[in-house]
């Protein structure tokens, strides 16, 4: 079958892998299309761990399964991944997408979706009239987060990032208040704090987070699902005080309340309340699409094979 294959850690190339077979707990699935994200880069430098080669790239995507529909899917069996013609899934773990959802809005939902409704709702608990910044808010990870504090009920959404242009984008997604991350951009995020944030999604720790854990409320909570910003922070005691920094992960949340969170989102977008911009790549073109992702792009990639 045609699939993205890693021979060496890196970028995956356009070639041809053995196909998958079935076997107790897998069925092979037909991919209709597969989701990027920067996880699927770090993965594949081996940052996460020695790579067991060849392997094919990619953790999620959409399956069209025996039955007929369509479904989400993460993480087939290895070594095989979801940017590939056919994958090896647990039909057990996959999620029913509802009739007349994009795919490439579903797998959207997936990784990047999750990565905001899961730390906002379940993590910091949001309640409706908080005080809510959204770090690298031009980002999938922190468009979706601008979205999802409006559902949830914030009462002011500050999103913060680098590029203005897409900054600027996040308005007409529920952002109350925006602030460029350049320059000493920490007086500007505490300016806009109003009495301090009662939460922060945080997909890029270093110094965005330290500025953030100052201006937070007592009481305030700090997801933090990323480090795009850096590894590292300066943490004073003062702004810990009375204050909560959570890690976040997708895997660590249990199998049922991740159904139930991508349900949600997924009746969400369905109903046209959460929207990402979206970019297509045929798998012939993978490295390209390898090489927009790295920069930081301010939309979803999905690779059709």
């Amino acid at each position: 079958m045609r699939a993205a294959v890693l021979q060496q850690p890196g970028a995956p190339v356009a070639g041809t892998f053995d196909d998958p077979q079935p076997d107790d707990s897998h069925e092979v699935v037909r991919v209709v299309l597969a989701g990027l994200n920067p996880v699927d880069l770090a993965i594949a430098s081996g940052a996460f761990g020695p790579l067991a080669l060849p392997a094919v790239a990619g953790i999620e995507g959409i399956a069209e399964l025996a039955d007929g529909q369509l479904a989400y899917f993460q993480r087939p069996r290895s070594p095989y991944g979801s940017i590939a013609e056919r994958a090896p899934v647990d039909p057990t773990r996959t999620f029913t997408l509802p009739q007349g959802l994009d795919p490439a809005l579903a797998v959207a939902l997936g990784v990047a979706g999750l990565a905001a409704w899961l730390p906002l709702k379940l993590r910091a608990q949001l309640q409706p009239g908080e005080r809510v910044l959204i770090l690298g808010a031009s980002g999938i990870v922190g468009r979706f987060g601008v979205q999802a504090a409006k559902l949830l009920g914030a009462g002011h959404v500050v999103a913060a990032a680098r590029n203005r242009t897409a900054l600027e984008q996040t308005r007409a997604l529920g952002a109350d208040e925006v602030v460029v991350l350049e320059g000493d951009f920490a007086p500007a995020i505490k300016a806009a704090a109003g009495d301090g944030y009662d939460v922060v999604l945080d997909p890029l720790y270093g110094p965005p987070l330290e500025a953030a854990l100052a201006a937070m409320a007592p009481g305030g909570r700090a997801v933090v699902v990323g480090a795009q910003a850096g590894t590292s922070i300066e943490l004073p005691i003062t702004s810990l005080r009375l204050r909560t920094i959570i890690s976040h992960s997708n895997a660590q949340i249990p199998l049922p309340e991740t159904r139930a969170a991508y349900e949600e989102l997924a009746a969400h977008a369905l109903a046209g309340r959460l929207q990402v911009p979206i970019e297509r790549f045929a798998l012939d073109q993978v490295a390209e699409a390898w090489t927009h992702q790295a920069a930081s792009p301010h939309s979803k990639i999905v690779i059709v094979p």
